[in-house]
């Protein structure tokens, strides 16, 4: 298989200019999608830069199948646009060859069986026709397939498959017509950048500048690195860290399919593609072939040295890498097995070319801390079906300031300083190709790269058997080993989410009811804003008023410009000048990249700083959490000396902590922030103290139980940049009437003025051992009205509780509604909190 680009003569390319806006590094699919969709949006002092001729990256060697739906809101609508975008190229002058086949997906096992239908109900809420199919009607529509061993089958009619080098190609040519340059044969050697700084606090930030290229300079406000496998090198040039890595990922080619084989043609546009994850292969039609590929068990990193495997050679250009048929051999078994045929027909083309995974198959997608330095990189195999949603998506993210939609886990801000390791990178990466086809169950944890980050009480946490997971490289207890026989068993959920569950998480739940549980949550992500302006520049970005007293602290949102909740967080004055922000394990990378940005383009002169490894955090909450911190604290915590809400510094045993009265669990206690040399002290000394009041040690898991019954929301779930508070049930943080203002008030005026049209409601579902994962469609009265962000079990209320926005006429209490529960339609019912907590409960 060949790039099919247009080559260029040297004397006809037209000079690099001297200065554009935006300049795009990366002339494949990417590079080509974004000058495009900047175009469109009238944007066209733009040039994109390539080191050789379009598509001679990994964009010519990809198999081009592009299928719609992932389990992620957001790619599934990325997807969506690019069908779109495809369908209305092929009407055009520039067709990409792009063919709307519809794609097959098989379960080759009862448990793939069980996904499948739960991906039918996702896809309801996108408005996507996926529909089970028979094993009859999977052979029919794909003659060449043996059905022995397949359980079921999913159909969705607008899949298909296109040809990647023409789609790049009809894409850069709109760009062209519409005024962007496009210079072929064009090296980046440095990317110059300027110092970005206002005032003598504020952190010394950097802007790009300039792109130096072997053909003149470029001045520019933007660039977009577009670079594929090479974006790491490219990001390199301004002291980035891009954690992609090229992997070698194969497929082949057959020759054309002898007649008696099929009763159709499989060439034909009626041919669909074809996946059986569970034998990790995939298929598509190639004139009257096949394409033939998968992700095998064994991956191979290309130049995985542990230290320059992303530097690509200089020559590296068009071309592909050396066959490896014993890597192969496992496909090729599988794809007989399923498709007889491909143990007899030969081989026409045998193609290996690196292709960019990132370590969490995910795309890496956003501004960078170097101002102005956006990246679209990682397409993990899948870039060609998301390849019109990113360009859209990106433009929206250069002019606009933000995306139209949640990519937060898509943002390369998503990736913390484990990343900037190349060993801890491959580790991860190689693990999620050889899982790439795995079934994505709930709670199910990555191996690769632990222990990494740790707890001063980790070792504890381990003589007491600790249960591990893993979030953004911390190793946190889910729950004790030692807990479980304390649990009731018989109340396992029903299906997946009862794989990975414990009776352990009862025992703790009850025991946080009930007389006290301790947390260790060091892992939460620890921002200090200090300097002249932090007062006013967090009250600038934040909902609710948090330039209070010395030592009060706020719960609050920080907003976009539309009122969409960009981040959710307690914030603590610290002094006059310096506050503490705290933030879930996850969201740290997310939420400073976006106090900073902020802090850069408003002109406030702070600094904001990760504090998160310098401190440890305990949470001890329950009714005899007062009478254990007495015990040990010089502070006086009784209410009236330690009112809700506020921080104070005191003394716990031996350990100088700053202690925030807050609750993430509905029962009082406090948060214990220490110095980590305290960390293993303070926790020994907690767990002495609380041994005569019943105190129990616990997971994350009961934080979790404990959180759904009081109603409590979850950033990135329950709250996502597409959704405001007042439709959240946060209105309590809104405080419009703020002098100055803040950003997103505009937006919010306008919401409360028209009314929110849909409200995030609580259901209780019928048969509590039914439990929702989080995505599962919503119907009210036969229509789908909404989905799951978040779901489980209440231990002390015994019920199965979902949290799903509702139109504001199906949100009212006692509203009947059922739940679509991998097929099974279990009915719920709409309650408010207090219903939740006083009369739900038996």
């Amino acid at each position: 298989m060949k790039p099919r680009w247009e080559p260029e003569q040297p004397s006809a390319r037209p000079p690099v200019p001297g200065r554009a806006r935006v300049v795009v590094i990366g002339g494949g699919v990417a590079g080509a999608s974004i000058a495009y969709h900047l175009a469109e949006r009238g944007e066209c002092d733009v040039v994109l830069l390539e080191r050789s001729e379009l598509t001679s990256g990994s964009t010519f060697h990809s198999a081009g199948l592009v299928g719609q739906l992932r389990a992620d809101p957001a790619l599934t609508r990325m997807n969506m646009y690019s069908v779109e975008l495809y369908r209305e190229l092929q009407r055009g002058d520039d067709p990409p060859s792009w063919v709307e086949s519809g794609g097959i997906k098989l379960a080759s096992s009862p448990e793939r069986l069980a996904e499948i239908r739960r991906q039918i109900a996702w896809a309801t809420t996108y408005g996507l026709p996926l529909h089970e199919i028979s094993v009859a009607e999977a052979v029919d529509r794909f003659p060449l397939m043996d059905p022995a061993g397949v359980a079921g089958a999913a159909f969705l009619e607008s899949d298909g498959y296109v040809d990647p080098s023409q789609l790049c190609l009809a894409l850069a040519k709109r760009a062209r017509r519409a005024g962007v340059v496009i210079s072929s044969h064009t090296r980046v050697v440095a990317i110059e950048t300027v110092e970005v700084r206002h005032g003598v606090a504020s952190t010394r930030e950097r802007a790009v500048d300039r792109v130096c290229t072997d053909r003149g300079d470029v001045e520019c406000e933007v660039v977009v690195d577009a670079g594929g496998m090479y974006a790491a090198e490219i990001a390199r040039l301004v002291g980035v860290r891009v954690p992609v890595v090229p992997m070698s990922h194969q497929y082949v080619v057959t020759d054309a399919l002898p007649a008696a084989a099929t009763s159709r043609d499989v060439g034909g546009a009626t041919t669909p593609t074809l996946r059986d994850p569970d034998l990790l292969v995939y298929w598509r039609p190639e004139a009257a072939g096949l394409v033939m590929g998968g992700y095998e068990g064994n991956p191979e990193a290309w130049r995985a040295d542990l230290t320059s495997y992303d530097d690509i050679p200089a020559d590296f250009n068009g071309r592909l890498l050396p066959e490896s048929w014993e890597r192969f051999e496992e496909l090729a078994v599988n794809a007989a097995r399923r498709v007889p045929v491909m143990s007899e027909v030969g081989i026409r083309a045998f193609i290996n070319g690196p292709e960019a995974f990132t370590p969490d198959n995910e795309f890496c997608l956003g501004e960078t801390e170097v101002a102005g330095f956006f990246v679209a990189a990682g397409f993990c195999a899948h870039g060609i079906a998301g390849a019109g949603g990113i360009g859209r998506v990106m433009a929206e993210w250069i002019l606009d300031g933000r995306p139209s939609m949640d990519l937060w886990h898509m943002d390369i801000s998503r990736f913390g300083g484990a990343y900037a390791s190349p060993a801890y990178t491959l580790q991860r990466t190689t693990e999620t190709y050889q899982k790439y086809y795995d079934i994505s169950y709930p709670a199910l944890e990555r191996e690769s790269g632990r222990p990494l980050r740790v707890s001063p009480v980790y070792d504890w946490h381990r003589r007491q058997g600790a249960s591990f997971g893993e979030k953004a490289g911390w190793e946190r207890v889910n729950y004790y080993e030692t807990n479980v026989a304390l649990g009731d068993g018989t109340l396992r959920p029903y299906g997946w989410a009862g794989r990975s569950w414990s009776p352990a998480t009862g025992a703790e739940h009850h025991a946080t009811r009930t007389t006290a549980g301790l947390y260790d949550e060091t892992s939460f992500a620890k921002i200090k804003v200090s300097g002249p302006d932090a007062a006013a520049f967090l009250d600038w970005v934040c909902d609710n008023r948090v330039a209070r007293d010395v030592g009060d602290v706020t719960y609050t949102q920080a907003l976009n410009a539309r009122g969409g909740i960009e981040a959710d967080v307690t914030v603590t004055r610290r002094g006059s000048d310096e506050f503490l922000v705290v933030t879930g394990t996850a969201f740290g990378g997310h939420d400073r990249a976006w106090l900073r940005k902020r802090a850069r383009e408003d002109s406030y002169d702070v600094r904001v700083d990760d504090v998160t490894g310098s401190l440890v955090c305990f949470g001890l909450w329950g009714p005899s959490a007062r009478v254990v911190l007495a015990s040990l604290a010089r502070a006086d915590v009784s209410d009236e000396a330690f009112p809700f809400m506020t921080a104070q510094p005191t003394t716990v045993g031996e350990c100088p902590v700053l202690a925030l009265r807050v609750t993430f669990t509905g029962e009082h206690g406090w948060e214990l922030y220490a110095s980590m040399e305290y960390g293993a002290a303070l926790w020994t000394r907690l767990v002495e103290a609380g041994s005569a009041h019943g105190l129990r040690v616990c997971g994350y898991r009961a934080i979790e139980s404990l959180r759904l019954e009081r109603g409590y929301r979850v950033w990135g779930s329950d709250l996502t940049p597409e959704t405001n508070p007042l439709e959240a049930g946060l209105g309590f943080c809104v405080k419009l009437d703020k002098p100055g203002g803040f950003v997103g008030a505009e937006a919010l005026r306008e919401v409360r003025a028209a009314g929110v049209s849909r409200r995030l409601c609580c259901l209780v579902l019928d048969d509590p051992r039914f439990v929702a994962l989080g995505g599962e469609p919503v119907s009210v009265e036969g229509a789908v009205v909404g989905r799951v962000t978040s779901g489980g079990f209440g231990y002390t209320v015994a019920r199965s509780i979902a949290y799903a926005y509702l139109p504001v006429e199906s949100s009212a209490a006692g509203t009947t509604a059922s739940v679509d529960l991998f097929g099974d339609a279990v009915g719920a019912k709409v309650v408010t909190q207090r219903q939740l907590w006083n009369v739900v409960r038996p």
